[in-house]
Order: structure tokens, then sequence, then C-alpha cells
């Protein structure tokens, strides 16, 4: 089966198309990880996922989503992060972090929160900050820093989390950037920041490891974000980018008009075909079947599994015993494959 075949990107060779997408577990102090997060991604790695994207990681402290979320932006926290990869490692799985910035979705107890334009999520978020030119380039330095922490950390790949309405999806939509100076108007001058902030990744990050996009393709608003316009951002930052990660919604309170097993795939299988990027797809995708027929039609090459892996952390263990398909189960736990009761 696809779903149990390796994929390479770069030096990066993962042992299947399963990713654990990056899930905010809420649970940091001052943003380093603890004990919780090193049992949450070493029992995801000993389950088999193929790919771990650890959550939402500030590259400041206004650009954390909560108090409570991982930050990367000193080196204490990059030590903290240290062991947690080394061992995921260890045990099969690759690494990647999501590098982030909240924007005006910031929650943190922070005096100060930034967006492209002053306007709040909603009536019960604070008015944040419109950035200025000062505050773009301590921006993009701070991306570049953290980037270059997570490379002395370990990790596999980096991810730019450019989605669900933080700073940087923020800048992208034209719901949420009103700007009349060179961030702002036309598609081109939206993904000004991005480019600006991919540009100094690369400064600090190995040539031979992946840089990740995630990406909301759809805001769910007429005067939004559409699948169209992304594809024509992708290609404006596509020599930045290895792999897409896609999903859609966040940047206003718009919900999508229907959830369903796989609802965001046709997006993902578009900008696939548009862009030519190797595609991460997610969205309520729970069954191994489904995943394998996705993967088999070529609408993504990677499968990321959310909240079934939340349920289930040894999801790919259990699906590979479940289809029948060969599968090196840890030797600790070989009883559990070899009983069939």
């Amino acid at each position: 089966m696809k779903l149990f075949s390796p994929f390479q990107i770069k030096n990066m060779t993962l042992r299947n198309r399963v990713v654990m997408p990056p899930m905010c577990m809420y649970s940091a102090e001052n943003g380093m990880p603890n004990a919780f997060h090193f049992t949450h991604y070493t029992s995801r790695a000993v389950g088999g996922v193929g790919l771990i994207i650890i959550e939402a990681t500030g590259v400041m402290p206004n650009g954390r989503i909560s108090d409570h979320c991982l930050g990367l932006w000193n080196d204490e926290q990059m030590h903290a992060l240290t062991p947690l990869v080394s061992e995921c490692r260890r045990l099969g799985a690759k690494v990647a972090i999501q590098l982030n910035h909240a924007g005006r979705k910031c929650e943190a107890d922070e005096p100060v929160i930034l967006a492209p334009s002053a306007i709040p999520f909603d009536e019960n978020s604070k008015t944040p900050h419109e950035m200025d030119e000062s505050d773009c380039k301590n921006v993009v330095k701070a991306f570049r820093d953290a980037a270059e922490r997570a490379e002395k950390a370990g990790f596999d790949a980096v991810e730019i989390h450019a989605a669900h309405g933080y700073l940087l999806s923020e800048f992208l939509s034209p719901l949420t950037n009103h700007r009349t100076d060179a961030c702002g108007g036309s598609t081109e001058n939206r993904c000004r920041l991005l480019i600006e902030v991919l540009k100094a990744v690369h400064e600090v990050w190995p040539q031979e490891k992946p840089v990740l996009l995630r990406v909301s393709a759809e805001d769910y608003e007429p005067d939004g974000m559409h699948p169209d316009e992304m594809a024509k951002i992708v290609e404006l930052v596509k020599p930045y980018v290895d792999v897409l990660d896609v999903s859609t919604g966040g940047v206003v309170p718009t919900p999508p008009p229907a959830l369903f097993p796989g609802y965001q795939v046709k997006i993902a299988e578009y900008l696939k075909q548009q862009t030519g990027l190797p595609t991460i797809t997610v969205g309520l995708i729970t069954e191994p079947h489904h995943a394998e027929e996705i993967l088999c039609n070529e609408r993504a090459d990677l499968v990321a599994l959310g909240r079934a892996l939340l349920r289930e952390p040894y999801w790919v263990m259990n699906a590979a015993r479940a289809l029948d398909v060969p599968y090196d189960w840890p030797e600790p736990y070989q009883r559990g494959y070899k009983t069939r009761k």
C-alpha cells in the first residue's frame, strides 16, 4: 500500500506517508516544553508516524497563540527541545517544527499585538497595532533566528505558518490586509512579508533540508482568499518552498460550509496540480483506506491525521495490522502484532 511507502524530500526520507500535523497543546510555560510534550511526541514516533510536525511555536513572545504555547525566541527553549527531537528521530520519525507569529490572534498576556491592519479578529478580541517597517523587520529577524535555533536543535525540517489567520496569513488575505503601502493591495504586495521571511529562513537553514509552508487556501468569504489566488501566491514563493501543507479557514470567524472526511483534499489536489509542489492534505481523515485513496489517486503526497492521532497514538501500527500489511513493529510490542485477539 502506498500509505506505507517511503517518501523523500531533499535529504529527508520518511518511512511512510503519515504526518502528525501541528496541533497546539497549550501545555508550555514560558515557551518551554516539558515532560508532557516529551511523552506526547515520542508516543507518536513509537506508533509509527513518518513525519511529526511540532505544534505552532512562537518566534516572539507576542507571536504565541496563548501563554501556554511553545516558543523558540531564546536558546533555553532550543536546548529544551533538543532531547525531544533526538528521541523522536531515534524512534524512526522525522521531526519538523512549525514557526509562527500569531498576529492579531495572539491571546497571550502581551501588551501589544501585531497585525497588518488595526482590525480585531472579533468583538471580543484586542485591537492590534498596525505594523510599521520596523515591526516588519523585527518579525523577519525573529523567524530567521528561530529557524537557526531549530537547525541547532536537530530538526529535520521547518514549517512556516502562513495559515489559519495568524500574522503571515493576515498579510496574505485581503480580508485582514487593508494596507496601502508596499505590503498591501495587490497579490504580489500582500505576499511580500512572507517572501522576506522565507528568504531570511534560507539564510540560516541548510539547503539540503526541506522548508514546508502551511497555507489557508480558502477563507469561506466572497472577498477573501480562494484557491486560484493561493495558487498564484505559491508560484511567487515556490523558489523557497519544498512542500505545501494545505489547510483552509481561520482568517475570519466564518466556518466552512460543511465538514466531512477529507473536506480539504480537493483544494490540496488543486494546488498540487497547479504548482507541482508536493502537498500535505488534512481534514477529518481517519480511515486507512481513505488515506490510501488520496495517495493512489495522487491527490496529495502525504496525509496528515490530527484528531485521529490524538485519539490513537499507534494509528500507523494498528492500520498496518488491520490491513494485514507487513510492518516492523517495535520489538517490545511484537506480541501485540502477532496475536490476533
